[in-house]
């Protein structure tokens, strides 16, 4: 039996593990994103007004915040992963499943998106920010009408380099249980030595990666021309 009816016999089988696999990979990352955008943003925004020269100066401030996203931004995820396992139990109940997976998902990914946004907020020209100091607009009514839409073609493109980075974390995730596509990948394409399911999940996760890049380089022209 060739390689391609090999497939075609299997594929029936495969097909369903694979959907389910994706599923919980497009589950873990989407959620993950969310407490991102919730938790980064404004930690971001903070790092940049917290600053010297900053709508709010505080340099105690900045340099905690900043101490703290580069320590998260240090560890290695598979490091991570680990060291929170603690963490999941308490806040899950389980370190298995790609519902525990979404705890240090989220965490790994929380300071990383923080610094493309601080990047990005930095970017707004100043004299933009100094004409509406000196309209006497509040510091959040500059923040919300003024840093963040100025700044929205970095932020968009800061969070599509967090949903790739968090596809290739949800990967790793399954190396100790987080499900998914690399869960997939381990327990059936390398533990077990079979190449079919190997390349789907490749395939899949290279699929995922591109249609979350496409999507976002679409939004970034949108909003780049409004």
């Amino acid at each position: 039996m060739n390689w391609t009816e090999e497939l075609a016999q299997r594929w029936p089988e495969m097909s369903e593990v694979l959907w389910y696999g994706t599923l919980d990979t497009l589950y873990m990352v989407l959620w993950a994103t969310v407490f991102s955008v919730l938790v980064g943003l404004p930690l971001g925004v903070l790092l940049v007004t917290t600053d010297r020269g900053g709508l709010t100066p505080a340099p105690l401030v900045k340099a905690v915040l900043g101490a703290v996203v580069n320590i998260g931004r240090s560890l290695p995820f598979i490091v991570l992963m680990v060291a929170v396992l603690s963490l999941t139990r308490l806040l899950i109940g389980t370190t298995l499943g790609p519902t525990a997976a979404i705890v240090p998902l989220s965490i790994g990914a929380i300071p990383f998106f923080a610094r493309l946004v601080e990047t990005a907020v930095r970017e707004v020209d100043r004299e933009v920010v100094e004409a509406a100091h000196a309209m006497g607009a509040r510091k959040l009514t500059i923040v919300g009408k003024v840093l963040l839409p100025e700044a929205l073609p970095g932020l968009v493109a800061g969070l599509v380099m967090t949903v790739v980075a968090l596809v290739s974390y949800s990967a790793m995730a399954g190396a100790i249980g987080g499900g998914g596509l690399g869960d997939i990948a381990i327990r059936e394409g390398y533990q077990r030595f079979d190449d079919y399911y190997l390349w789907a999940t490749v395939i899949l996760l290279v699929v995922i990666v591109q249609a979350a890049q496409s999507l976002g380089d679409f939004i970034i022209r949108r909003v780049s021309h409004r």
